[in-house]
This record gives structure tokens, sequence and C-alpha cells, in this order.
């Protein structure tokens, strides 16, 4: 019987946005070379997948800390609303 692998991995979830992004584009690199054998290449890529989900949470906490400064008819800020990035 062979143990599940956790859909996290601690060493990249504790990875900022930075350093993952900088381990995904090595990742895409090697990839892109060809010259991985098969069985690294999808070990690699599994890697890489944790990655990009580890830079998508990070840019998603992002997106929901930044505020728009509302103004008042004359200019001055009046509070604060989400920012809408779509």
């Amino acid at each position: 019987m062979t143990a599940e692998k956790p859909d996290t991995d601690p060493s990249i979830d504790a990875l900022p946005f930075e350093k993952a992004l900088e381990h995904l584009e090595d990742i895409v690199r090697k990839l892109e070379r060809g010259d991985v054998p098969l069985d690294e290449s999808v070990a690699i890529y599994e890697r890489g997948e944790a990655l990009k989900r580890r830079c998508e949470a990070l840019l998603k906490q992002a997106e929901a800390r930044i505020q728009r400064i509302t103004l008042t008819a004359d200019g001055r800020p009046d509070g604060v609303a989400p920012l809408d990035v779509s």
C-alpha cells in the first residue's frame, strides 16, 4: 500500500510570490528544453502545477487587499471601496 501524496507541499506553501514564480520559470525552461527524462518531466510538471496554484493564490490575496479610495464631489477622500479589476 502506498501513501497518497498530499494536495499541498509545505515547501511550496511557504514560498513568497517571487520565489514561487522563479521556481516555476525554471521548470518551464527545463520542460521546454526537452532533455529531461519522462519520469522526471512528469514529476517537475506536477511541482510546476503546485507552484502555479501558489502564485495564483498569492495574487488573489493581493487583489483582495487592493482598495480604491472614493472621493466626495469636491475631491476629498470619502472612504474606500474594493478595486474593480475586471
